[in-house]
């Protein structure tokens, strides 16, 4: 029996709710669901990075924004920020959502990508406590350093960080 954590919420192009499906099987099929994403930046400005936990059920290893995941059934999407990025990250902060990030790719594992993205935002400067069944290492990095590493190895990245990063770095300097 599949438990709510193993679902994904099936959602139209408005983010408009269909109904729920195993979360391998809407990777599988490349089937439209919620998700989210969280970009946290200290005080000094640089993002919060974590590469992915080897073991993941796709792009292990790769670089990423603070933490993604997908909000269970009858979860609202920012509770499920709050609740993953406590899971991933071992800490909360005040959470923002500041745009949406509507894409489809392909990922390993001949699994597909096909998220509606709420993108959410916050500022955190204290401690980080990792979970290295989901996170194998984190460090904070300038926008500039990040962008520069991504174009000398743009495979160390997952694919969303790259769509993602030019809109978030533009809503974020016009605030």
């Amino acid at each position: 029996m599949t438990s709510s954590k193993d679902e994904v919420i099936i959602v139209n192009e408005r983010d408009e709710w269909l109904g729920t499906m195993d979360k391998m099987e809407a990777h599988r099929n490349g089937v439209l669901h919620r998700a989210f994403s969280i970009f946290i930046q200290n005080s000094g400005g640089e993002l919060l990075l974590q590469q992915r936990a080897e073991n993941k059920y796709h792009s292990g290893g790769l670089w990423s924004n603070t933490c993604c995941s997908h909000p269970m059934p009858a979860e609202s999407t920012v509770a499920a920020a709050h609740r993953r990025l406590q899971e991933e990250m071992g800490f909360d902060c005040d959470l923002e959502q500041i745009f949406t990030l509507r894409y489809k790719k392909e990922v390993n594992n001949d699994l597909i990508e096909n998220e509606y993205d709420h993108i959410f935002y916050g500022i955190y400067d204290g401690l980080v406590n990792i979970n290295a069944e989901e996170v194998q290492d984190y460090q904070y990095m300038s926008i500039e350093n990040l962008e520069k590493m991504m174009q000398t190895l743009p495979e160390s990245f997952t694919a969303w960080l790259h769509l993602a990063l030019p809109e978030f770095k533009a809503v974020v300097s016009t605030e």
